[in-house]
């Protein structure tokens, strides 16, 4: 079977770039407002009581010495390519910094709490990398937090965990890079984005926290698909934003068929930014991420925001089932500091997608905390 080719591919294309556009768009006009609406908490960080309404993903970062929550040496759940303390970065101060919303504080994590909450139960990463990165961040965090607990640990694909025995609690990373499913055909290998037949695996888990974005924007010869197939039409590629907005619409698709809010809560972990381009920052000069040391402390972000965040917000208003978003993507963007850089036992280059553990996705576990209270 050769690769179909159709007349009203143009205007198929043609209608569905314009409605990113068009996204983009309300995006940037109502980011503020759209941001207070999804994210309404509220806490004056004071024994987890709340009386004072708080966007916990809007604030800065403070300089704070007691940070880092746990020494990396004391984990071993991290994957070299996080290790940066091991494989030789010099510096510690990008660990010592503290995100803190305007007008309120994040309660503090308190892994014996997180484990008691949620004995018995399990909890699955699904996701690229970018899971990864949080999954081994809240592992080391737990841990730090029970030291001398029984625990059992299996690293394997595409699915590992971390069971802490003495709470009955499984902590667990389903490795899938686009959440709809690559299929391997005679033509090659074939991005499916009306398909997730991988999801049979998600099934069961009491909390949910999924995330993709990372590969979508890969090309040559690390993108991991031949061809790209949208219901019946076949093509060599496609806009990344529309694949990603039709990927995503049959994520959205799945949950609200196969999971019951009853019984499992969902989250989306937000958009990753990267840090490869110094003028995004004010920096045009920077070699890439490498050399920084500091967070920026701005009220904004001079890259400005990411095409896919509107892409996320709008296909997550669609959902019947109530999905809580980790916005995540402004204060990782003033963390230019948090990247591994060469630190890592990665021979492939520069690292300025992925994030030091400890580091930055120790926040991102404070923030799911702080929302599951």
């Amino acid at each position: 079977m050769g690769v179909k080719t159709h007349s009203g591919f143009w205007f198929h294309y043609s209608c569905l770039a314009i409605l990113v556009a068009s996204l983009q768009g309300a995006f940037l006009e109502g980011y503020h407002h759209e941001n207070e609406q999804l994210h309404h908490n509220s806490t004056d960080g004071k024994e987890g009581t709340s009386d004072i309404r708080c966007n916990w993903f809007q604030g800065s970062w403070v300089y704070d010495n007691s940070y880092p929550l746990y020494d990396s040496w004391r984990c071993p759940f991290i994957d070299p390519e996080f290790d940066c303390q091991k494989y030789g970065r010099p510096d510690k101060v990008y660990l010592k910094y503290r995100w803190k919303p305007n007008g309120c504080e994040l309660p503090r994590f308190d892994g014996k709490d997180f484990l008691w909450r949620w004995r018995g139960k399990k909890i699955m990463f699904v996701g690229d990398s970018i899971s990864l990165n949080q999954w081994v961040s809240l592992n080391c965090m737990l841990l730090a937090a029970v030291p001398d607990t029984r625990s059992s640990f299996i690293r394997s694909d595409p699915l590992s965990y971390v069971r802490f025995e003495d709470y009955g609690v499984s902590v667990m990373y389903y490795r899938t890079t686009y959440l709809v499913d690559i299929v391997r055909e005679r033509i090659g290998r074939v991005l499916k984005l009306d398909s997730i037949q991988s999801g049979r695996a998600w099934i069961g888990a009491d909390l949910l926290i999924f995330n993709t974005w990372h590969w979508w924007t890969h090309r040559g010869k690390s993108q991991p698909w031949d061809y790209v197939q949208d219901g019946n039409r076949i093509y060599r590629d496609m806009d990344r934003l529309v694949a990603f907005y039709k990927g995503l619409s049959t994520w959205a698709g799945w949950v609200d068929a196969n999971v019951n809010p009853a019984t499992t809560k969902v989250f989306f972990q937000g958009i990753s930014p990267t840090h490869y381009q110094g003028r995004d920052w004010g920096e045009p000069n920077a070699k890439r991420c490498y050399g920084q040391t500091q967070p920026l402390i701005r009220p904004r972000y001079p890259g400005g925001s990411l095409p896919a965040q509107a892409i996320v917000k709008r296909v997550l208003q669609t959902m019947s089932m109530p999905v809580y978003l980790l916005d995540v993507t402004f204060l990782s963007q003033l963390r230019k500091d948090a990247h591994p850089s060469v630190y890592n036992r990665d021979d492939s280059g520069m690292d300025c997608s992925h994030w030091c553990v400890a580091g930055l996705p120790d926040t991102w576990n404070q923030l799911l905390y702080a929302a599951l209270h």
